[in-house]
């Protein structure tokens, strides 16, 4: 990769991002676009930009205004382990913005991201997605320049946005499994070290003042669309477990597909699940993605957006259009929409093709959702 040119192009970003937003954004709002899983290796081979096309559809007359982006994962298509021309191949699709920078988009690693269990943890990932700005020489970003500083490291960082507290968590490799992303070419399972949860612990316990924001790729379980033990798979004809939302990988974890399944090499550990339950309404949000389909699927009994222990569970997947079965791949992301002094949050589902219903907003399935306590831009005031 060039350095001079992407310079060049950062600099003219920050100058366009300054003259646009002084007029595009209104005073008091502050809006979140959350998207994932564009598996943009899988949809450039079959002709589809799925990371570039929403990223112009939010920038077009058409489009819709943000102020921060969260990428939650599953930016590689590799069925196998990622390589750097699919790294080379997203960081072109990212320069594609011309309202906002690279900056501001803060990404976590997803399952597919993941490297192999013989390679050094999340190196691909690292390199081309890189949170931190470990890797100055790729310059997937310019260091220094977050609209909101992050503090942590690659696995687990946070930034604030007045009293806001976002905390992010990465997807990694189980240490315990001999088998998983290389060696099977899969193994979906959600995996957390046991010092990301308490990280994760911690911060929730001393921020009870903040609106708190967790996101990781997957979502806990019985929370969401399809997140319940089992849910990722399918029964065939003659009783069999199958493929469905995810890979069946009988030498892996099939029945955790869909949910954040290891914790501190724990199985089934559920160590989200029971501090939420112990003291409910600790955390506003859970973002997470993983499981795409279409926005209207319930299957489990679940939407794509719950309410469990007073917590707001989205599922945000995914900007893919052709990574896993085509009934469930419908293009979408969402937009949260904070206002300041209010206790409510609007998010809004986008279609980013007309596969499903008209490009566009998804009303459908809007929702209005209660917070702890009202948004302040300036965390001072909370």
């Amino acid at each position: 990769m060039q350095v001079l040119p992407r310079l060049s192009f950062a600099l003219i970003a920050v100058l366009a991002f300054d003259l646009a937003s002084a007029d595009a954004v209104a005073p008091g709002i502050f809006r979140v676009w959350l998207f994932s899983d564009a598996h943009v290796d899988t949809d450039k081979r079959n002709g589809r930009e799925s990371l570039a096309t929403a990223l112009r559809q939010s920038e077009s007359a058409a489009g819709f205004d943000w102020d921060i982006a969260l990428d939650l994962g599953d930016l590689s298509g590799a069925q196998d382990t990622p390589k750097d021309a699919e790294g080379k191949e997203i960081v072109r699709q990212f320069n594609v913005l011309r309202r906002h920078r690279r900056e501001q988009i803060y990404d976590l690693s997803g399952n597919h991201d993941r490297s192999g269990l013989d390679e050094p943890q999340a190196w691909w990932w690292r390199k081309w997605a890189d949170p931190t700005g470990e890797h100055t020489d790729s310059l997937v970003w310019m260091r220094g320049m977050r609209p909101y500083p992050i503090e942590g490291t690659w696995e687990r960082y946070s930034f604030r946005v007045g009293n806001l507290l976002f905390l992010m968590m990465s997807d990694i490799n189980e240490p315990s499994q001999k088998v998983g992303r290389g060696t099977l070419g899969g193994n979906p399972g959600g995996v957390v070290s046991g010092e990301t949860f308490r990280w994760w612990k911690q911060k929730v316990e001393e921020n009870h003042s903040s609106i708190i924001i967790s996101a990781h790729h997957y979502m806990l379980k019985d929370t969401t669309v399809a997140s319940g033990e089992w849910e990722g798979m399918r029964r065939d004809e003659n009783g069999a477990w199958t493929s469905w939302y995810h890979g069946y990988f009988p030498q892996g974890t099939p029945q955790g597909a869909s949910f954040l399944y290891w914790v501190d090499s724990n199985q089934d550990s559920r160590a989200f699940e029971s501090m939420l339950a112990a003291a409910p309404s600790s955390i506003a949000l859970w973002l997470g993605a993983h499981t795409h389909t279409n926005p209207d699927d319930n299957y489990g009994g679940k939407s794509h957006v719950e309410q469990r222990w007073g917590t707001t569970f989205i599922n945000v997947a995914g900007l893919t259009r052709y990574h896993g079965p085509p009934q469930n791949n419908v293009p979408r992301s969402w937009l949260l929409t904070f206002t300041e002094g209010s206790d409510e949050v609007t998010a809004q589902c986008y279609l980013h093709g007309d596969e499903y219903a008209p490009q566009g907003w998804y009303d459908k399935v809007r929702r209005v959702i209660k917070l702890p306590r009202p948004f302040r831009m300036r965390s001072g005031t909370s």
